[in-house]
């Protein structure tokens, strides 16, 4: 059988651009009939198919970018958005948001959707489901399609594309270290299972700052979620796994939790089972949102900077797109741009 062969693989094997490929392979009178020939007995020799989401062409540029996230509730996503609208609309472009819901199928259908001819590029943080079936295959044809992405947030390093990520575990050290300085000695974690990609770092930079520390990290102390879309049945579940934590565990002093839901539901238990915050016991989260500010006491946490996140990746695709023909045809360099995270202090730390 013979192999099957990408747009992109034509291109480099002709020593033509993947647009050329394209047009070819359409019988457009832009190109010549001997490049138009060749190309095509190329492809029917490789048994090229064209694919199921569609390439977004020069000659016909949507000026719009898709955008991806796995929920619409979540602070963080939406600060997100609002930094790659910001430099979207400077740079001429307009966004599509679709949404996940963090499922895979939704996922797969959302880009196969948007990429038909109704956008240039994705910016997209990669569903839970997806990250735990480890099907990726939807990115890799979008981008052998010749359409560019940049993952944020949640991202997978076997994917070549433009990146944007905070420093998790350096963040959630910090986070567990500002515990321990403030004389906790039993520390607990609420996480998310290892799949997920942040939940996985975060939990990391917690045992580290053990390590660092010279203190042994307790399995009981690692409570990791089965994460799901919120609903009422699941934070009730989740009331009663971070309820049996405190049980199982009555010296826990520390809380870090991965995002600040786990955190103010902590708060909420604690407070039930008569613990004083921060006499008893302190609390820190991942992600500075609206529940942190609001929550009684306020969350002490880390902030990520979403809305420079989404500037930074509007950036990179926008360049990309805007790479002319001879500079897509050189080799693909990709950047991983790391931001800084901030460890922002409130009511629920000493």
């Amino acid at each position: 059988m013979k192999r099957k062969v990408t747009l992109k693989q034509i291109a480099k094997e002709l020593d033509v651009s993947i647009s050329t490929v394209s047009k070819a392979l359409r019988n457009s009178i832009e190109i010549s009939e001997d490049t138009r020939q060749k190309v095509q007995a190329f492809a029917k020799l490789y048994n090229y198919r064209p694919n199921n989401i569609a390439l977004s062409l020069k000659n016909r540029k949507t000026k719009t970018i898709g955008i991806i996230i796995p929920e619409i509730v979540h602070h963080f996503f939406s600060k997100v958005i609002t930094g790659i609208e910001l430099v979207a609309n400077k740079r001429g472009y307009n966004v599509i948001v679709g949404l996940s819901n963090e499922s895979f199928d939704k996922e797969v259908i959302n880009m196969q959707m948007l990429a038909n001819g109704s956008i240039d590029g994705f910016i997209l943080s990669i569903s839970k489901e997806t990250l735990q079936q480890q099907d990726y295959h939807h990115f890799t044809e979008t981008i052998n399609q010749g359409m560019p992405i940049v993952m944020f947030d949640r991202v997978v390093n076997e994917i070549p594309c433009d990146k944007v990520i905070v420093d998790d575990v350096k963040g959630a050290k910090k986070a567990v270290e500002k515990l321990i300085s403030n004389g906790c000695k039993n520390i607990a974690i609420i996480t998310t299972k290892d799949y997920v990609s942040v939940g996985k770092l975060r939990t990391q930079g917690y045992l580290e700052a053990f390590e660092e520390h010279k203190l042994h990290p307790k399995a009981s102390l690692i409570l990791k979620i089965e994460d799901k879309l919120l609903s009422d049945d699941h934070l009730d579940a989740l009331e009663k796994e971070i309820e049996q934590l405190f049980k199982s565990n009555k010296s826990i002093d520390g809380i870090f939790a991965v995002n600040e839901l786990y955190a103010v539901t902590a708060i909420k238990v604690a407070r039930k089972l008569g613990l004083e915050i921060p006499e008893s016991l302190q609390v820190i989260s991942f992600t500075d949102g609206v529940l942190s500010k609001h929550s009684t006491p306020s969350l002490t946490t880390v902030r990520q900077h979403g809305q420079q996140i989404g500037e930074k990746a509007a950036d990179l695709l926008i360049n990309r797109l805007e790479l002319d023909e001879t500079e897509e045809e050189e080799e693909e360099i990709y950047e991983t741009v790391v931001i800084e995270t901030d460890l922002i202090e409130r009511e629920s730390t000493k």
